[in-house]
């Protein structure tokens, strides 16, 4: 097996349990090997650190599998699949849900959202995309194990993430095809979830908990749902009883698939939809004296790279000072950043700042994240990225 030699001092993200090994931190290379190839790593002194999958073609050149060494074979892949299906059946509802999320399950690069009877999967690291047909092919198995048959899986591998790593966007079928409009149901609001062109996977499950826990502010409130994308968050403030709701979001398909939700839930005569920039509705809104018992953010991330931080935490401020400015005495504002470059330290003080220039008080009453079928492994930063704060506003 080729053999990866680290530099004396490198290779501090993988001994404190991270997955990602720099191009700059390797000393040498021993032995031939194809880009995706599973490699034996160790440290500058031939200690052993595990096995992973090289790529000369990214900066993350070897993206751990294993600590140990050992093979990394169909059993090694099934023991996997089932450990993180066994994980999500204690911690959350898995009707629908994320079944595997990268390197939190141990699949870096590698992510599959299960929608009811169907798998969407997207591949963005060249040693997964290699067997990701035999990681579909267990899961499967482990699934029928339980009872569950899953009649579709759509690859929705398009993002741009590939191309550093050297490949090309992939999108499709991975075996026979079927209607990509899957019907859901979470939080008892039922969902048409469009696999093949909505966001990301078609639906946005991490914030499935969060969406729950807004029902409750919401009884016969006057609601203002931002970036609403297909209008989970308004369709769950109408379920937890909104007298009015008000949906905003810049695309018009999104908004059509939104008002197609609302419909399918009864809630047409409670949410109304408004297509364009949120920045400029909000301003109108202020301008107009609206105000709402509770305003919903939940913007898209405003940086992927810790070089605009400090632009992102810019915008953040004034969506939220904006946002702030809507709210009624008493009522509520919820908020979130999905970026993990916006650490919790700092959007607090982007949230600090905005309740400031907004002239209001904030009484914080609940600091939440992702839902726990996205677990945050504390050895990769990058997999705790959503924050979201609820607030009383006086």
């Amino acid at each position: 097996m080729t053999k990866v030699t680290l530099k004396k001092g490198e290779g501090r993200t993988i001994k404190s349990g991270g997955f990602w090994v720099y191009d700059n931190e390797i000393e040498s290379v021993m032995g031939h090997y194809r880009n995706g190839d599973v490699v034996f790593v160790r440290d500058f002194d031939g200690y052993p650190l595990g096995r992973g999958c090289i790529n000369a073609n990214s900066k993350i050149r070897v993206r751990m599998l294993t600590s140990k060494d050992e093979e990394t074979d169909e059993l090694f892949w099934k023991h996997r699949i089932e450990r993180a299906w066994d994980y999500r059946k204690k911690c959350t509802d898995t009707s629908s849900c994320r079944l595997i999320f990268g390197e939190a399950d141990g699949f870096p690069g590698f992510i599959a959202d299960k929608y009811e009877d169907v798998l969407v999967i997207q591949s963005l690291s060249l040693g997964m995309d290699r067997i990701k047909e035999q990681i579909v092919a267990l899961i499967k198995e482990v699934l029928a194990a339980d009872g569950i048959v899953i009649r579709g899986v759509y690859e929705r591998s398009d993002a741009k993430e590939r191309e550093k790593e050297g490949m090309e966007k992939a999108k499709g079928f991975i075996g026979e095809p079927f209607d990509t409009d899957v019907p859901i149901v979470e939080n008892g609001v039922r969902y048409t979830v469009d696999v093949a062109n909505g966001q990301k996977t078609g639906f946005f499950l991490d914030q499935k908990y969060n969406r729950l826990a807004m029902q409750r502010f919401c009884k016969d409130a006057r609601v203002l749902d931002c970036f609403c994308h297909t209008g989970s968050f308004g369709l769950n403030a109408a379920k937890g009883g909104a007298s009015q709701v008000i949906s905003v979001d810049a695309s018009d398909t999104a908004l059509e698939t939104a008002a197609e939700n609302a419909v399918l839930n009864g809630y047409e005569n409670i949410i109304s939809y408004r297509a364009g920039d949120a920045f400029e509705i909000l301003a109108d809104m202020k301008a107009a004296n609206e105000l709402f018992d509770v305003v919903i953010l939940d913007p898209p991330a405003f940086t992927k790279a810790r070089d605009s931080v400090k632009k992102a935490a810019k915008g953040y401020r004034n969506i939220n000072t904006a946002g702030l400015k809507l709210v009624k005495d008493g009522g509520i504002f919820a908020t979130c950043s999905c970026s993990h470059f916006m650490d919790d330290e700092l959007f607090t003080k982007v949230i600090k700042e905005a309740a400031a220039a907004a002239h209001v008080r904030l009484r914080l009453i609940e600091r939440r994240h992702q839902a726990p079928d996205h677990p945050v492994w504390l050895g990769a930063e990058n997999s705790y990225y959503l924050k979201f704060y609820i607030f009383q506003v006086l």
